[in-house]
């Protein structure tokens, strides 16, 4: 095995990353056939480089749970089929009963994601049921600390003081217990989002439907729950949101556009949330909460819900987000590169290096993965190849190479006799 020593190169400026966040409860649905508004496939004025998708109430009964233990589950096959193409890797999944948590990174990020820890916090029947609670991913960016929590709260509206209990209760458990990991709230950001269940108080169905039909939200907004809680707790506060310009999300007949029209006419409400938190710097010699970090910010492009989907009492909202870094960790772990012409009937030779404080383990391995290339963009549509580094002690990826192709095999026959015709 050679290695190679590449040159170091210079210290970025800084890098921005666009980030779609999604959150939906399914009710236990498969998906449709369709989801380009809801990923914003159709959008070209942007380049994401990441999605984080939070589902609720996925079907979580004992023989779907059987399946997809053994068997990718239809929302996470359904995501990669259609991110696949377009240059995502899965880098990371937890699911608790019906919640998953999903995140997606264009593959020459890799290198710079490293999974910390994924969590699961069951907060039904007294902590011991995980129909109600949070799932976690943990990870490390480009050298930064990011937490994303998904989380399904408890209904109701006279249940608005459980509610808070259980977000601390998740917020409190999510710490990881190593001495080498800061607390929750000292991570760079908190991506905070689900079906919080948050409620509408006091206005009556008439009042909250009329107000919705005329598209007067103002009065709506000063008697949400969640609103109220963040003007009176300090924690909370710390929360951002984006401007609630949509229509409440909950609760639908099931494939219509309508407000519960059932015997329980539930009154609309905002329940389906995306919040974020920055990692505030404290003021020289005090205590007192400042600016986030110069080299750390986050600005919200777009808040909305997508209302075309009707398989759900609910609709889902999406957040997109762009993230100003200036990398701490810039240089992947692991430099790789294919040596010469390869082809499928020679032996192939693989160069690497790693920086200094890398520790490999005898677990590690190097694979071999085709890049799916978007043919409407790209004109090159022949296969190409990326080299990857998995490091098991850090469970993620250390290195990628850059793309190359492989050269096929060519077999020589005769057909007719005495002619030689190239088979591939």
């Amino acid at each position: 095995m050679a290695t190679v020593n590449p040159r170091r190169p210079t210290e970025p400026s800084g890098r921005k990353l666009s980030i779609h966040v999604v959150t939906w409860n399914i009710a236990s649905e498969a998906p449709p056939l369709d989801l380009n508004d809801l990923l914003q496939l159709n959008n070209q004025n942007l380049n994401l480089d990441m999605y984080v998708i939070g589902l609720q109430e996925m079907n979580c009964g004992i023989m779907s749970l059987l399946s997809d233990t053994a068997f990718e589950d239809p929302w996470s096959s359904f995501f990669m089929e259609v991110l696949s193409p377009l240059s995502f890797i899965k880098v990371s999944s937890v699911r608790m009963q019906g919640l998953l948590l999903l995140v997606f990174a264009k593959y020459q990020h890799l290198p710079f994601i490293q999974i910390i820890s994924t969590k699961s916090i069951p907060t039904g029947f007294f902590g011991f049921w995980g129909n109600k609670g949070g799932v976690n991913i943990c990870l490390k960016l480009y050298g930064y600390y990011v937490s994303i929590i998904n989380c399904h709260l408890p209904p109701h509206v006279a249940n608005n003081d459980q509610r808070l209990e259980h977000f601390d209760q998740i917020l409190e458990m999510q710490n990881v217990g190593r001495h080498d990991i800061p607390n929750i709230l000292d991570h760079d950001l908190i991506l905070w989002f689900g079906d919080l269940n948050f409620r509408i108080e006091d206005f009556g169905l008439h009042f909250v439907r009329e107000s919705i039909k005329n598209r007067c939200y103002t009065d709506l907004w000063q008697k949400d729950q969640l609103n109220i809680a963040k003007r009176q707790d300090p924690l909370l506060r710390e929360f951002q949101e984006g401007p609630l310009r949509f229509p409440p999300t909950y609760k639908f007949d099931k494939n219509s556009d309508n407000y519960d029209t059932s015997e329980k006419k539930r009154k609309p409400a905002w329940t389906d949330r995306i919040l974020w938190r920055l990692k505030r710097q404290p003021h020289a010699g005090s205590y007192t909460p400042k600016l986030p970090a110069p080299n750390f910010s986050l600005s919200l492009k777009s808040y909305i819900s997508h209302m075309m989907y009707t398989i759900s009492d609910h609709k889902p909202v999406s957040g997109t987000f762009d993230l100003e870094v200036k990398p701490v960790v810039f240089i992947p772990m692991i430099t790789l590169m294919h040596e010469g012409l390869w082809t499928t009937e020679n032996d192939i030779l693989i160069s690497y290096s790693s920086t200094p404080d890398f520790l490999s383990s005898p677990w590690d391995w190097i694979g071999l993965y085709k890049v799916y290339i978007n043919v409407n963009n790209i004109p090159e549509t022949e296969d190409q190849f990326l080299l990857c580094y998995y490091s098991n002690s850090l469970q993620s990826v250390a290195g990628i190479s850059n793309p190359f192709k492989i050269q096929p095999r060519v077999i020589l026959q005769e057909d007719p006799p005495g002619e030689a015709q190239p088979q591939i």
